[in-house]
């Protein structure tokens, strides 16, 4: 099983929102999708996991990785909505993860320290995420 992605840029944040299950098997995917948006965007990236139905220790490690890479980069990984059945827990040269409870407490806490963001919308998908428009049937 892999996963499904789709990044997106509000307002000088990015939202990297994730669907299936980060296992072994995705986790290649998921470092291909945080170096899509290394390549993309400066300010902070939140990690949007509501559509996520797991994840495994090699899924973990991915994150904490990305949250390496990011900070290499002078970005800051932020998660949303981890699964229910695990926590995160970096090891000690991480750079700090702040996790929130969903996308929304995410974005409110960025719009309370800074602000008003100029507009402006950009987004990048796999071909296999689910947009609004599709029915799914």
């Amino acid at each position: 099983m892999t996963i499904e992605w789709r990044y997106t840029v509000e307002q000088d944040i990015g939202i990297l929102s994730v669907s299936g299950h980060l296992g072994p098997d995705a986790a290649h995917r998921f470092t291909g999708a945080i170096g899509w948006v290394v390549g993309r965007g400066s300010g902070p990236v939140i990690v949007d996991l509501t559509e996520l139905r797991g994840w495994s220790t090699e899924g973990q490690l991915a994150i904490t990785e990305a949250a390496r890479r990011l900070a290499a980069a002078g970005r800051v990984l932020e998660l949303a909505a981890i699964p229910a059945e695990g926590s995160l827990v970096p090891d000690g040269d991480c750079p700090p993860i702040p996790v929130h409870a969903n996308l929304n407490g995410a974005l409110a806490a960025h719009s309370t320290q800074h602000g008003e963001a100029p507009e402006g919308r950009h987004e990048w998908r796999t071909t296999g995420w689910q947009t609004g428009d599709d029915t799914g049937e």
